[in-house]
């Protein structure tokens, strides 16, 4: 009996892998793109392909990256880039503290350290537009298709970025906000509120850039700020009736 439970426990697990493993294949193809003009400023300040390649297997983020290289660029000190990684990546604190609540309680605690590596807006887009539960092994899919295009982008960036066109260069660097598009519009074409909160969150993010001491604010608290507004804002005036209460009215 017990052989046969893990039997069927092995079954869902690969089940669930399979399936965020194929909901991460896009992701990787956009992270390729993207991260090849990551590879191209990484080679100009001076890093190797060997370098860069590790530095993007041990972070996926864009943003995080860009900012750690500009910082070299300019001399930089271990605590100046330390200080600038926290507060351009600030937002994952928050991605991270919904997907806790959004995994099954369950699990083993372990699951969300390993989790945690893969924290990134598309890979969390995906997790979260899951349906019910989420399932470690669905997340551990979309990091095993979509992290090693981030890798690969990165190192042919640096070997072969110099050789490409500007004009390919700039059409793959807006690759990634097509890519996140696509995931974004097909729930709001379901649910009407969400498709007001990603238009008011795009409005007020376009007030952010304009308005002179807004965007003076770095581009981690901004997002921070407008989750935590616009996010709280929506939990309270259009709150999820979670799966227990759905039972209970039914």
């Amino acid at each position: 009996m017990e052989k046969r439970m893990e039997t069927t426990k092995t079954s869902q697990a690969k089940g669930f892998f399979f399936q965020g493993f194929k909901a991460g294949i896009p992701i990787g193809m956009g992270y390729f793109a993207v991260s090849f003009t990551l590879g191209i400023a990484a080679r100009k300040a001076g890093m190797t392909w060997i370098q860069s390649g590790f530095m993007s297997a041990a972070m996926l983020a864009s943003a995080g990256q860009f900012a750690g290289i500009s910082a070299l660029s300019l001399g930089a000190g271990y605590g100046e880039m330390v200080v600038t990684e926290l507060v351009v990546n600030l937002r994952y604190l928050l991605m991270s503290s919904a997907l806790s609540q959004k995994v099954r309680q369950d699990r083993p605690f372990f699951h969300r350290f390993f989790m945690a590596y893969g924290v990134t807006d598309e890979i969390f887009a995906v997790s979260m537009g899951a349906e019910g539960k989420l399932e470690p092994w669905y997340m551990y899919g979309a990091i095993a298709s979509a992290a090693p295009g981030w890798v690969l982008g990165t190192v042919m960036g640096v070997l072969l970025g110099m050789i490409l066109p500007a004009r390919a260069m700039s059409a793959m660097s807006v690759a990634l906000y097509g890519m996140f598009l696509a995931i974004v519009v097909p729930p709001s074409k379901k649910d009407r509120i969400i498709a007001l909160v990603v238009l008011i969150s795009m409005g007020a993010s376009g007030i952010f850039a304009v308005i002179p001491l807004l965007n003076q604010i770095p581009s981690g608290f901004q997002i921070m700020i407008l989750t935590i507004v616009v996010a709280g804002a929506a939990a309270v005036l259009f709150p999820v009736k979670d799966e227990k209460e759905r039972e209970d009215r039914a």
